[in-house]
C-alpha cells in the first residue's frame, strides 16, 4: 500500500501533515508535480517531476496507482480514475472520495462547470480552515490505521 500525491495543488500544510506520516508509519508517500517541491530528507517520502502539460501529473499518477493505494488529491476526474483501478482518493478538506459517491460528485462539478461557462458567477472554493485540516489528518489516519 503506497500513497500518491497530486502534489501540484497540495497546500504546504498537508504535504507536511503527509511527511510526518510517512516518517511514524514508514508507508511510501510520493508526490508527482510537474513543478520542483521541497521535501523533508526521508526515506519514507519520495518526489516525482513530470514534464510540464495538462493532466501529466494525473496520468503519471493513475499509471502508477494500484488497488489499496490511497490518492490525495481534489482532482474529481483523477479520483474517478483511481477508484476505478481500486483505489481509494481523498480531497484536501478530508472528503473520502469512494466508489459509491465518485458519480455524484462528478455530475455536481460537470454541473458547476456548466453554469460557469454559462456566466453565472459560482465562487470558488473557501480558504483551507483549520478545521479541513484535521478533517484531512483524521481521515488520513482512519487510512493508515486500517492498513
Amino acid at each position: 500500500m503506497k500513497i500518491w500525491v497530486d502534489a501540484d495543488a497540495c497546500p504546504v500544510v498537508l504535504k507536511d501533515i503527509l511527511c510526518r506520516a510517512a516518517k511514524r508509519t514508514g508507508i511510501l508517500v510520493t508526490f508527482v508535480a510537474n513543478q520542483f517541491i521541497s521535501l523533508p530528507p526521508s526515506r519514507h517520502t519520495k518526489f516525482i517531476q513530470v514534464s510540464r502539460g495538462f493532466d501529466v501529473a494525473d496520468n503519471e499518477i493513475v499509471r502508477r496507482v494500484i488497488a489499496g493505494d490511497l490518492v490525495i488529491t481534489g482532482d474529481i476526474p483523477l479520483a474517478a480514475e483511481v477508484i476505478e483501478k481500486g483505489g481509494l482518493a481523498l480531497n484536501h478538506r478530508g472528503e473520502v472520495y469512494t466508489a459509491n459517491n465518485i458519480q455524484e460528485i462528478l455530475n455536481m462539478r460537470d454541473f458547476m462547470d456548466t453554469l460557469r461557462s454559462s456566466g453565472i458567477q459560482t465562487g470558488g472554493p473557501s480558504a483551507l480552515s483549520q478545521s479541513d485540516r484535521q478533517a484531512f489528518a483524521n481521515e488520513l489516519d482512519k487510512f493508515l490505521c486500517s492498513n
